[in-house]
């Protein structure tokens, strides 16, 4: 069994890696995305009260994930009748919850569009993977949110559901993938999602509570194989872990900015509304263009270790 878990894996990383998430794919999250919309809808209908809304949310949250577990149950169940076919289904499906590749391309077009001077396309190009307002940012704070995108989602979008597909295989991998789409869609604290959107935001906090507080130790491997301070990387995400509104975000975001030496943080606008976020990490020098890209390169890094270290655990639990 843990021969097919981490074969699984290694072929669903590998993929990733290759391929990622083409835009004219029928990416699972895509559907994901459109039943929570629907449900969303429904609730909102049927809700005449702020209480009524939050407890919408639970149920938004279990129909979500709910329906994603059996989906995904059944379609591995349907292709478990040949072995060839039940591993190459759930080597695509496990390939699916990863987002290393797009993770990094979409990074890249920031840092391909800045390099040419071109401010306002550079905000154009960040908005699509911020939820803040990129309207008035200038180069550097371009370049502090790249990177902390970045950063963060490490996290939720590759070491999360690659420990999960570890433990629990496909089904508990885009599970993962159901909560963390509903954090991303209606975990927001503000007057639209703060009552249907309680639930999300919560579950998603719990299910990245143990792969955020792992994620450092990744990151300062592979800060030290990448010849970065592997140290500060370490000693920031631990000093400045709780300088950020998330309880997850600041382990990931601290490892970076000590790995580098920069500081991230400070106020943003989400929404058109001002919020004011601690900083992370020293301020040794100002950030550059290319921070970018060193943040990539420990971000691929991370991913491998990642593996490397979930297959071992994997392999010797069986020896025992």
């Amino acid at each position: 069994m843990s021969s097919f878990i981490i074969s699984t894996m290694c072929i669903a990383y590998i993929l990733d890696l290759i391929i990622g998430d083409p835009y004219s794919f029928p990416h699972p999250v895509r559907f994901i995305g459109n039943l929570i919309r629907f449900i969303e809808n429904k609730i909102r209908k049927i809700s005449k009260s702020n209480n009524q809304l939050k407890i919408g949310g639970f149920i938004l949250w279990i129909l979500t994930v709910g329906i994603t577990f059996l989906v995904t149950y059944l379609i591995l169940r349907v292709f478990s009748i040949n072995k060839i076919l039940f591993f190459i289904i759930s080597s695509l499906i496990l390939y699916t919850t990863l987002s290393t590749k797009c993770l990094a391309d979409e990074a890249k077009k920031i840092y391909n569009v800045l390099k040419t001077g071109d401010i306002e396309k550079s905000r154009k190009q960040l908005s699509y993977i911020v939820g803040r307002d990129t309207t008035q940012l200038n180069e550097q704070e371009i370049i502090r949110a790249t990177v902390e995108t970045v950063a963060e989602n490490t996290v939720d979008g590759i070491i999360s559901p690659m420990l999960y597909g570890f433990i629990g295989g496909p089904v508990l991998a885009m599970s993962y993938k159901a909560i963390n789409t509903l954090d991303s869609m209606v975990g927001y604290k503000n007057e639209k999602y703060g009552d249907i959107g309680f639930a999300s935001a919560k579950i998603d906090d719990i299910a990245n509570y143990i792969p955020s507080r792992i994620t450092p130790i990744f990151m300062m491997v592979a800060s030290f194989i990448l010849g970065f301070n592997a140290k500060e990387s370490l000693k920031i995400a631990i000093r400045d872990r709780k300088n950020h509104k998330s309880p997850n975000c600041a382990y990931s975001e601290g490892s970076v900015a000590g790995a580098l030496g920069i500081q991230l943080g400070g106020t943003n606008i989400y929404f058109g509304k001002e919020v004011y976020k601690p900083t992370i990490g020293d301020k040794k020098r100002e950030l550059e263009i290319e921070d970018i890209i060193r943040t990539n390169k420990i971000m691929y890094l991370t991913s491998f270790v990642a593996l490397i270290i979930f297959s071992s655990i994997t392999y010797l639990i069986t020896l025992f």
